[in-house]
């Protein structure tokens, strides 16, 4: 029987329990064999915040995928110089893994919809199939749409608990001194005590 792979790439500034819930559903759901957390070392697509230091965001991730057997962590990304992008990320990994094996990206639903800006997305929508993870009440037309201009492309639909957990959310709420209980775990929590993030 063929491998399966899931790639969950984000920037996880910081990683929180709706990341963590949306892997675990995609990985019981599609029956994966494990699933790589891929932080990325530069986003290429301007943030609208400076983004948190590369090791801290990794150190983050690693401190929340601890427990799971199946969860790891990848430094594709960061060891990688220049802006990191989508395409260059799955063609690494597929040169790692057996032909045999099917590679899933792990993403939101909106991430799906700017694929087209992204780089390759032709390329990229042949690498590997999709799990857009969807929010309850989300406009499927939208992504229909978008993906009929990217023929060949394979998207499965995943609606995970928890999904509704943002990290923009989860900075604000360490701005206001608000809990971060059950929404980020607890290591997680610890760090950015820690380190003093997102006070700024």
């Amino acid at each position: 029987m063929a491998s399966a792979l899931g790639m969950m790439g984000g920037t996880f500034d910081p990683i929180h329990c709706g990341h963590l819930a949306a892997a675990e559903e995609a990985r019981a759901r599609f029956h994966l064999d494990r699933v790589v957390f891929v932080p990325s070392g530069q986003p290429p697509h301007k943030k609208e915040y400076p983004v948190t230091a590369a090791e801290s965001r990794y150190d983050m991730v690693r401190l929340a995928i601890g427990s799971h057997p199946n969860f790891e962590v990848s430094r594709l990304e960061l060891d990688r110089p220049g802006p990191s992008y989508a395409v260059d990320t799955v063609r690494t990994l597929r040169a790692q893994l057996d032909p045999e094996t099917r590679l899933y990206f792990i993403t939101g639903a909106d991430a799906i919809l700017e694929m087209l800006t992204w780089r390759s997305p032709e390329e990229l929508a042949k690498s590997c199939d999709f799990i857009a993870v969807t929010r309850p009440g989300y406009d499927l037309g939208r992504l229909e749409q978008a993906l009929g201009s990217l023929p060949g492309a394979r998207v499965h639909l995943l609606n995970a608990p928890g999904v509704d957990i943002s990290s923009t959310d989860i900075r604000r709420r360490v701005v206001r001194g608000d809990s971060l209980r059950y929404l980020v775990p607890t290591p997680v929590v610890r760090y950015i005590a820690a380190h003093g993030l997102y006070l700024h």
